[in-house]
């Protein structure tokens, strides 16, 4: 027999819902025959799956450790090796924790034998004491402001499911305010605020810009705010802070982009002729493009301690170099 006592990561969710994760190999019909036959109970009475778990809750086993272990997927139990420079905590409390990616790392898994930003994320939680392998069974912290792999800059990250929930809120309903720096080809003196409607193309990972809807199109917008002008050799460039008012696969790059402003640096949107030249005068290998600031809104509740506050990650080594 096993006994699990929900904790504040686990609560709110109906007990079918956890069991589905705890013993994610198994299928329904599995768990709801465990159910009926009393197998599994909740508070020591019997349950059919649709109660809502609360702190506290007891949920017992009665299988073998044979049979857990059958129908659980393995986890991780010990700290990852991450062949990147580590990325910086620029901070941390309970419920949230926000980093500096470096350029170069996945925010999440693109293939099984990956090592992304998550998985730093649960090996420094478990180095640290803060989880548990056992945690993993029913909760994973995880990363909600995803950034592609070579943009580099401030990612935040849930610790808590109650975290996570707020973050993916704020979020969603685009209270949560994402600023960006970049270089761009082109000379632009005044702050403007772009709209469009984007595409994707899902086989080639690359996205179109349109100036009206078109079908399976979302819609964008991003404001910029020129900083200083600079040249590349002969060609003017500018150096830009982006507001990111809408948050899709790649707007950033393809809106400077379709505006004749590529992003310094970028491969799939850019100028190859600069983008060689930076390579060959800086070792310039990717888009430099860098999440430099998180501001939050008035807030209450599990994200207070966040309230009204601004973040800031320092420009890559790189960045700072090209731009001086």
């Amino acid at each position: 027999m096993k006994i699990l006592t929900v904790n504040e990561n686990e609560s709110g969710q109906r007990l079918l819902k956890l069991l589905t994760k705890y013993l994610d190999k198994a299928p329904k019909s599995f768990l709801y025959k465990m159910l009926r036959k009393k197998n599994i109970t909740l508070n020591q009475k019997k349950a059919d799956g649709s109660e809502q778990l609360r702190v506290g809750d007891e949920i017992r086993l009665f299988l073998s450790e044979e049979t857990i272990e059958s129908f659980s997927s393995p986890r991780i139990e010990a700290p990852l090796p991450f062949s990147y420079p580590k990325p910086e905590i620029i901070y941390e409390d309970r419920h949230v924790l926000l980093l500096n990616k470096p350029a170069g790392v996945l925010s999440q898994k693109a293939g099984p034998g990956d090592i992304s930003l998550v998985e730093h994320l649960i090996s420094y939680l478990l180095e640290s004491g803060q989880l548990s392998p056992g945690d993993l069974r029913s909760f994973r912290p995880g990363i909600c402001s995803r950034l592609d792999r070579n943009t580099s800059g401030l990612v935040a990250a849930g610790k808590s499911l109650a975290g996570l929930q707020e973050l993916n809120n704020l979020i969603r309903t685009r209270s949560l305010g994402k600023y960006y720096r970049c270089i761009a080809l082109g000379s632009l003196k005044e702050a403007r605020r772009i709209e469009g409607w984007l595409w994707k193309n899902e086989k080639t990972n690359q996205v179109n810009i349109y100036p009206k809807e078109r079908k399976d199109s979302l819609y964008i917008c991003t404001e910029y705010l020129p900083l200083s002008s600079l040249a590349l050799g002969q060609t003017a460039c500018t150096y830009l802070e982006i507001r990111l008012v809408t948050g899709r696969s790649h707007q950033i790059r393809a809106h400077l982009a379709s505006l004749g402003h590529p992003i310094l640096g970028d491969r799939k949107y850019g100028n190859r002729e600069i983008n060689r030249y930076a390579q060959k005068q800086f070792g310039l290998e990717f888009q430099l493009l860098h999440a430099c600031r998180l501001e939050f809104p008035e807030l209450s509740g599990t994200l207070e301690e966040l309230s009204g506050r601004k973040f800031t990650a320092p420009l890559p080594p790189l960045f700072k170099k090209i731009l001086n």
